[in-house]
């Protein structure tokens, strides 16, 4: 039996086609601290202030700039916090 010569071809490109995942996150800003918060209503806790810590609204604008060590935490209209990410 003899193989293809664009069996190794195909094999390489096959293996190409695998989708990486991507490593989890990391907590560079502490969101840690925060995540026993999902699914509590906002109004419910206190929080620091603090130009490290934003809190996100469904209406509010936010701006786009990414900061590694800002937590944000988003919450819904409900008022029930959704998310807690670094950013």
């Amino acid at each position: 039996m003899q193989l293809s010569p664009a069996l190794p071809a195909a094999l390489i490109l096959l293996s190409a086609c695998q989708a990486a995942v991507p490593p989890p996150p990391a907590d560079t800003c502490g969101r840690g601290d925060y995540l026993p918060l999902v699914g509590t209503n906002i109004a419910a806790v206190t929080l620091p202030a603090g130009p490290l810590l934003r809190v996100v609204g469904p209406d509010d604008m936010v701006t786009m700039d990414y900061n590694p060590e800002r937590t944000t935490i988003r919450y819904d209209a409900g008022g029930i916090i959704r998310a807690v990410d670094c950013g």
